[in-house]
């Protein structure tokens, strides 16, 4: 029932006592109806750090240039965000939903100044608009990143690039794939790229 529903109600019942509480029910009830529930974020993975070699060899497959922006959903503790702008010379905006790695994250941001490069968001990367994306980074797992490929697909220009350590997007054909091996563990990384429309 709308508001102005709801106080019309309300002004005619003030003279009629019994009728009082079933005004309060309807106002109430319209109350509670129009507020959405809020969708409880997802935890897509678990948190697991890249050794920096790893993640500067993303970087370099996803062929990241100076002033581009990358998104690293699922940023931890921000690697992939520190090398993205210092090594890279880009923006880098990362998304973490523990409130823990987000404060990690963010100290390390200030006590490097380099607060106009980073932004770090918590919260649910799924809810975050990654259209001014030039780079993607992921390290979520397959599942994951089927969840996040329509999101994808939809928030991304065209000649963006999605690049996922170990875990490949069901349903995109990578540009390119990239095997190498770091302290003795061999790495996948897939790089994707949209399509012209």
């Amino acid at each position: 029932m709308p508001l102005l529903g709801v106080n019309m109600l309300l002004r005619s019942a003030k003279s009629t006592s019994r009728t009082l509480p079933l005004v309060c029910c309807l106002a109430l009830s319209a109350a509670v109806s129009a507020a959405e529930p809020p969708r409880a974020a997802q935890k897509l993975a678990p948190y697991v750090s890249s050794p920096q070699p790893v993640v500067d060899r993303m970087l370099e497959a996803a062929r990241l240039k100076p002033g581009e922006t990358l998104f690293d959903l699922g940023c931890g503790d921000g690697r992939i965000l520190f090398s993205a702008a210092q090594r890279f010379g880009a923006k880098a905006v990362g998304v973490e939903l523990s409130p823990t790695l987000v404060k990690r994250a963010r100290a390390s941001v200030e006590a490097q100044g380099l607060q106009d490069q980073i932004r770090i968001l918590e919260g649910d990367m799924m809810q975050v608009d990654v259209s001014p994306a030039q780079v993607v980074a992921l390290y979520l797992m397959t599942e994951a990143n089927e969840q996040l490929r329509p999101k994808l697909e939809k928030e991304l220009k065209p000649g963006a690039r999605v690049v996922s350590l170990e875990f490949k997007i069901k349903g995109w054909k990578p540009a390119r794939v990239e095997k190498f091996e770091s302290h003795r563990h061999p790495y996948t990384i897939y790089v994707y790229e949209l399509p012209q429309k």
